[in-house]
């Protein structure tokens, strides 16, 4: 089993809420020369598909808000579906995200290659989850606080996948069934993960606008482009370690409930493949 310390991302062993969120962020940071880039181009995506629907309803960066009342439904919608694109999105990058964790478990130091490369990496099955993922996120966004109950549930699809190597059809009800183990500690941890980066992305994307066009450094029509730079810059910093958070929040919580430390600490020899983290495996 890899060392402990305050510098590991995942010790082996269960961790205090704070200690997820270092082992999410140092994940993040050992991981960022692949993660941040594939987050960006989603990131930039995003924005890219949301702007036509924007402009339909009349909203304005940076906030976006509609520009009447009568908007506010396609407004909601917009809403909608933005929420259904996160979940997406962090689903795609849970993909690397979780192959580099499950390596830091086992001691090992993936490649670039390893973390976004086919073989063994399961795209063809995460991309096909991806739009049933986002339907799901879609209805949940619509029928309002069921978001908060569709975004936890749904953390642990992409490491499902490539982590425990199950099948595509069974991914989505493993996720459910670990965020509410532990009393739903998986499903807790997620929401305040969310909502920790929720804070900190309109905080920093509303004073980079406000400070930007207090300087006079926004030109006239620009307004809308320079607000898509940002919220896609403070977007793929925080898809990126939603992801990660996810990633460490599905091994700790099958460290705590299947004994997952215990398998790694009696598999022979030096660091071994990440097979061995295989459900049944």
């Amino acid at each position: 089993m890899p060392a402990t310390g305050p510098t590991v991302v995942l010790p082996g062993r269960p961790l205090t809420i704070g200690e997820l969120l270092d082992s999410a962020v140092l994940l993040l940071r050992a991981q960022a020369p692949v993660l941040l880039p594939l987050a960006a181009v989603l990131a930039v995506g995003e924005q890219l598909l949301l702007l036509p629907l924007r402009t339909a309803v009349g909203a304005t960066g940076p906030l976006w808000w509609p520009s009447s009342l009568s908007e506010l439904s396609p407004f909601w919608f917009i809403l909608a579906l933005g929420a259904a694109t996160e979940a997406v999105i962090i689903l795609l990058l849970g993909n690397p995200a979780a192959r580099a964790a499950a390596s830091a478990l086992v001691g090992r130091r993936p490649t670039v290659g390893q973390l976004v490369g086919t073989r063994g990496g399961r795209w063809g099955a995460t991309l096909l989850l991806g739009p049933v993922v986002g339907a799901v996120m879609l209805l949940a966004s619509l029928l309002g606080p069921v978001w908060f109950l569709g975004f936890a549930l749904l953390g642990a699809v992409a490491p499902a996948l490539v982590v425990d190597r199950i099948a595509p059809v069974r991914a989505l009800g493993r996720s459910v069934t670990l965020a509410f183990r532990l009393g739903g500690r998986a499903t807790a941890l997620r929401v305040l993960g969310y909502l920790v980066w929720w804070i900190l992305r309109v905080g920093i994307g509303w004073g980079a606008f406000t400070g930007l066009t207090t300087l006079d450094l926004v030109a006239e029509g620009w307004a809308n482009a320079v607000a898509m730079l940002i919220w896609a810059a403070v977007n793929m910093v925080a898809y990126a370690a939603l992801a990660c958070l996810d990633a460490v929040v599905h091994l700790e919580t099958r460290i705590r409930s299947e004994g997952l430390d215990i398998r790694v600490s009696r598999a022979p020899g030096p660091p071994g493949s990440t097979d061995l983290l295989a459900v049944g495996g």
